[in-house]
């Protein structure tokens, strides 16, 4: 099995060292640790690893801010680590998309439960993003195709189904996706009313 890969970015170099070797003991591998959030951003564009863990208080950038770069980014999910629970905090955690949030002090085994729900949330979110995606491919699709049958049954004179089943046919002799051949033929249709 692979093994996670995570980054750290903690100001405190003695909490860091100690959060490198528990998330070692627990099997993760650390590919990289920093002391603020701006460069905690710019690592993980370039690692992009598979979670980092981010203290909140950091100098240049803070953890929040940083949290929020890298999920609108979609680079990785973030998991914040404070020694504050107020609730101006965690509701701007919240704002920026962070997936977890451990309260210090914490303990060896706090840490995998909140990774792995992270990492499954982050998942979650992507999953869901790409079925919104495909949905409004769909939905495009599906617009361009009905205009495209209507052009051929206003110029051929054709039923809805026979326009379909045209399009259908052509999609399919030329190996080309529906909406390509319904651009294709709004397309024509445009040059030919232009060229009159």
């Amino acid at each position: 099995m692979e093994q996670t890969r995570v980054i750290i970015a903690e100001d405190e170099s003695i909490v860091r060292m100690d959060l490198r070797e528990m998330l070692t003991n627990l099997g993760y591998l650390v590919i990289g640790e920093v002391g603020d959030g701006r460069s905690a951003v710019n690592l993980a564009r370039e690692l992009r690893p598979d979670i980092v863990i981010m203290d909140i208080k950091m100098p240049d950038l803070d953890g929040i801010e940083a949290a929020k770069i890298l999920t609108e980014e979609r680079i990785a999910p973030v998991l914040l680590l404070t020694a504050y629970s107020q609730h101006d905090l965690v509701e701007r955690a919240k704002e920026a998309g962070v997936v977890g949030y451990i309260v210090k002090p914490f303990r060896e085994s706090d840490l995998a439960p909140a990774i792995e729900v992270a990492l499954a949330r982050f998942k979650e979110f992507q999953a869901l993003e790409q079925e919104v995606e495909d949905l409004k491919e769909a939905l495009e699709t599906r617009k361009l195709v009905d205009r495209a049958k209507g052009l051929l049954m206003d110029t051929q004179g054709l039923t809805e189904a026979e326009a379909f089943r045209r399009i259908q046919k052509m999609s399919m002799d030329t190996r080309r996706p529906m909406k390509e051949i319904a651009e294709a033929i709004i397309l024509a249709h445009r040059v030919k009313g232009a060229g009159r």
